[in-house]
């Protein structure tokens, strides 16, 4: 395909700028690696496998890889919190 140019607004000097593509939106609920979610958990990569071969959190297979919901590692996050005494 050749360049394309938008034609010129009345009384400039140049083409009209083309539109910028918007950024992609960040999901909340995007799916991380295994090393990912350590990271997002302040753990090793040893920890997340550990809690997946336990079961202690739900994961998902896309065929041979394992990824992790942030919204899953968040609600492990808050179902691990102990409220204050004071």
């Amino acid at each position: 395909m050749g360049h394309v140019q938008r034609p010129r607004a009345p009384g400039s000097r140049g083409p009209l700028p083309l539109p910028r593509e918007e950024a992609a939106p960040v999901h909340h609920d995007q799916l991380l690696t295994v090393a990912e979610a350590g990271d997002y958990l302040g753990t090793g990569e040893r920890f997340v496998r550990r809690l997946i071969a336990q079961r202690r959190i739900t994961y998902v297979k896309l065929g041979k890889y394992v990824r992790l919901q942030r919204s899953t590692l968040d609600d492990f996050i808050e179902a691990g919190r102990v409220a204050s005494e004071g």
